[in-house]
């Protein structure tokens, strides 16, 4: 197995007034070196992050603009758990990557 790509997924909560300042905000969020992004709704107001990108060296370039964009929808959040606060981040190389076709 060879990483492909490196991904980060993280897992949020939109506060219920939130959610369409949340989406004007993200709609209009870039990183450079990330080739893919997806929000799935997980709950009613729950959803998760899944950003794709080309290397663990790109999402670390990049880490800075991710805290100055978190610091600027952070307000929209709900508090996951005083540990974790707003978000829940996890990120790592693909080890399996499997494309389908409809």
């Amino acid at each position: 197995m060879t990483a492909q790509n490196f991904m980060n997924v993280v897992r949020f909560k939109l506060k219920s007034d939130c959610i369409d300042q949340y989406f004007e905000v993200i709609d209009k969020t870039s990183f450079e070196g990330m080739t893919q992004r997806y929000i799935a709704k997980t709950g009613d107001y729950d959803y998760c992050f899944v950003g794709i990108w080309k290397n663990a060296e790109a999402i670390a370039a990049q880490r800075p603009a991710m805290i100055a964009h978190l610091d600027e929808v952070r307000g929209f959040m709900e508090e996951l758990s005083p540990e974790l606060g707003v978000t829940d981040p996890v990120s790592g190389n693909i080890v399996s990557k499997v494309g389908y076709h409809d």
